[in-house]
């Protein structure tokens, strides 16, 4: 294992570097800040260089270039941000004081930490909760004794001070992993079973009870997934919907319910499930106009690489092609199978990097990491299903370690800002990964990932200028135009 390095328990640090003083003379081109995080250094989201657009022209082949043009507009941007889980809330209160304010501001503060304006909240259980639970008494299809006291002592408290740490401003989803028990025709929140067809309306009256009650104790919901992961059978909390079945309890009763109480606004998005199946599950939903009319979004996960081809991001293009106006939205995603001893392997960084890029340039507008916070163990997890977070917390001594994929992430989040649209930004290089944005006060966003073991230079070429630049092995940088 690689020696933990000082940079990756401090990441405010990195971010406070001042971008270097620009004289008059300067200002009658658009200048370009650099910020950089680099394999093998010590460069998190550091503020590298500031670079300046000269007449350029036509490139030749042997100039690697990265091509953007602001006039092409496409996807309104919506967020980024990781899922405020039972495990995360946990983890986070057994940390002082001063490490509980770190995180925070580290996660949601936009000049000192990355800028999260996103979150996932799961209703009751999900396998990063210590426990199985739900909000009512086994049985009471009625919902009378439904409560959230469960959620009162570490989970609410949590998620409020996520929304004051971001300003207010905090897009929260909320997404159920089972229904109760009863519910189900294998009578268990886990190992998958269906919900039962006469239970259909108490289940869709339960999303109700849970939106309303949440908002009535100060946290507003902006929307909601049908199921999280309909197609699998899990051995923590499940439940399994054919496109058929979830189409039809949409437009049947889930859809009309929230309409029926007043929660027509809320963004309803169905799927929540990998990229390999996302085309059949969106169209299967989409094609049925009375379905469709209650559905916001199509959203997806990324552990689809078990079936041989790697990562699937055509599918996401072709649901964007055939449903234009349904909104893509990334669900959830984690390195899985957690050791401490590949804490800072490289990958992890890329890997979400490449999705991010592939995301978006396929139409997302707005991606949600899994845990925000898991501890020294990858948990808790009350089924041993130990993953990676951005960020870990040895829960012993309160250190904070942070990832190299929470700078991944943050290279994106910090600096493209809700309401921003994306924009076109090609490539001449495959070991170069683009992707790029124009932010709602003019800024121009370009994020470029070098997967590669070569140092590569390269020119920012818009409309016949270009700024000289190198991107390091195994980096990711953001370029804002100024």
């Amino acid at each position: 294992m690689k020696k933990l390095l000082p940079f990756l328990l401090l990441p405010c640090l990195a971010f406070q570097q001042p971008i270097k003083k620009i004289n008059s003379a300067d200002k009658k081109n658009k200048l370009v800040s650099v910020y950089t995080t680099a394999d093998n250094s010590a460069l998190r989201i550091s503020n590298t260089a500031t670079l300046e657009f000269k007449d350029f022209g036509q490139p030749k082949e042997t100039e690697p270039c990265i091509f953007v043009d602001p006039t092409k507009k496409f996807q309104t941007f919506i967020g980024i941000g990781g899922a405020l889980t039972d495990a995360s809330a946990e983890t986070y209160a057994k940390l002082p004081k001063d490490k509980q304010a770190e995180l925070m501001q580290a996660l949601y503060d936009t000049k000192k930490g990355i800028g999260y304006t996103l979150a996932r909240t799961n209703i009751h259980s999900c396998d990063f909760s210590s426990d199985s639970y739900t909000y009512v008494d086994e049985g009471d299809a009625a919902l009378k004794t439904f409560n959230v006291v469960h959620d009162q002592k570490f989970r609410i408290p949590f998620i409020k001070q996520a929304i004051a740490a971001a300003g207010n401003k905090l897009t929260l989803f909320v997404s159920p992993w089972s229904p109760p028990s009863f519910m189900k025709s294998n009578n268990s929140m886990l190992h998958g079973g269906e919900l039962k067809k006469e239970f259909y309306q108490s289940w869709a009256n339960y999303y109700v009870k849970f939106i309303k009650t949440y908002e009535k104790i100060g946290i507003p919901i902006w929307g909601l997934t049908v199921q999280n992961e309909p197609m699998a059978v899990q051995t923590w909390e499940s439940c399994n919907y054919s496109g058929e079945q979830e189409r039809d309890f949409i437009k049947n009763f889930l859809g009309p319910t929230l309409e029926k109480n007043g929660l027509a606004n809320k963004k309803l998005i169905a799927w929540d499930h990998n990229r390999d199946l996302l085309f059949q599950r969106a169209s299967t939903v989409l094609d049925d106009p009375n379905a469709a009319k209650y559905v916001w979004g199509i959203g997806f996960h990324w552990y689809e690489s078990w079936t041989g081809g790697g990562k699937i991001f055509d599918n996401v293009k072709r649901v964007n092609e055939a449903f234009p106006k349904t909104h893509l939205i990334f669900t959830e995603g984690c390195a899985e199978s957690f050791k401490f001893s590949e804490i800072n392997d490289w990958k992890w960084g890329e890997t979400y990097g490449r999705s991010m890029i592939n995301d978006f340039n396929n139409g997302t507008v707005a991606w949600t990491d899994w845990n925000v916070l898991l501890d020294e163990k990858g948990g808790p997890n009350h089924v041993g299903n130990f993953c990676f977070a951005p960020v870990h917390a040895d829960t012993k001594t309160g250190q904070l370690t942070y990832m190299n994929s929470y700078y991944y992430i943050g290279h994106f989040s910090k600096f493209i800002r809700p309401g921003a649209k994306r924009i076109i930004s090609s490539s001449s290089r495959g070991q170069l990964l683009t992707t790029a944005f124009e932010n709602t006060d003019g800024k121009i966003v370009v994020v470029v990932m070098n997967q590669s073991d070569d140092k590569i230079p390269y020119r920012l070429w818009i409309a016949g200028k270009a700024a000289e630049t190198v991107s390091l092995p195994h980096s990711i940088v953001t370029l804002v135009v100024n």
